[in-house]
């Protein structure tokens, strides 16, 4: 089965954002990030439709990862605008755990070069050593993160802009059976001919009431034989035969 060259772009691009979405799906489970985890899994979701699409060309599947990849670009640029508090965001503020616990980005204690500092034992909230960032960092964890999401921009970008390459080359004709794989020959376009011996069981059954007719006359000589016809009646004369008369109904009842 060919591939053409967006198909096959298309189909790598899809897949390095899967392998990508598990991986800031792991790190944001590991920070108890609840909004990301949810955008995250339904970027997953649309990826996955994507791919099928490219794959057993589905252009409906295909458009469906093209409008989740624009909304995916809105998403990852809020993303960027809070971790660098960009618009009166924060980043410390509980908008992506939803004020569902303290915890901040995985990344604010473990970032690269960080050195992890446990907090004194106090009264304190149990949440409260998730408060304590790393010292040392060689990066800002605002500035991974911001760093995640405009990789994920980029390839959002080049996924959409493929889609709509590959979503109005595949047509709905292109169909795929799923038990023999990718079929060439769309089956709107096949016209199955009757075989000799059904259409000969037609005539077989129209002969029966009626002379050979124009479509049954095209038949092979071998197979004209197998149809009957209808007696003809002989047109008068000598050795004209009659049909008997019926017999009186007092015999009939005898």
């Amino acid at each position: 089965m060919g591939c053409c060259s967006g198909r096959c772009a298309l189909i790598f691009l899809c897949t390095f954002q899967l392998v990508t979405a598990l991986e800031r799906q792991v790190f944001d489970f590991l920070g108890y990030q609840w909004a990301p985890i949810m955008a995250t899994f339904s970027h997953i979701v649309a990826v996955i439709l994507g791919l099928f699409g490219a794959i057993q060309y589905r252009p409906r599947y295909i458009v469906v990862y093209a409008v989740w990849a624009a909304a995916w670009v809105t998403w990852n640029v809020f993303i960027i605008c809070f971790y660098l508090e960009v618009g009166g965001l924060s980043k410390d503020s509980g908008l992506l755990t939803f004020s569902l616990s303290w915890h901040h980005s995985w990344w604010r204690e473990h970032g690269p070069g960080c050195v992890h500092k446990e907090p004194a034992a106090s009264l304190g909230p149990p949440d409260s050593q998730a408060l304590v960032p790393g010292t040392g960092c060689t990066l800002d964890h605002g500035y991974v993160e911001a760093l995640h999401s405009a990789l994920q921009i980029l390839l959002a970008l080049m996924g959409f802009v493929c889609a709509c390459h590959v979503g109005s080359a595949v047509t709905e004709e292109d169909s795929f059976d799923f038990i023999g794989g990718f079929d060439p020959f769309p089956l709107c376009h096949v016209r199955e001919k009757p075989s000799s011996l059904s259409f000969a069981q037609a005539c077989l059954d129209e002969g029966t009431a009626a002379p050979l007719t124009a479509d049954c006359a095209l038949l092979p000589a071998s197979l004209r034989l197998l149809t009957p016809t209808s007696p003809r009646r002989p047109a008068g004369g000598v050795g004209e035969e009659h049909p008997s008369p019926p017999a009186p109904r007092d015999l009939q009842l005898r």
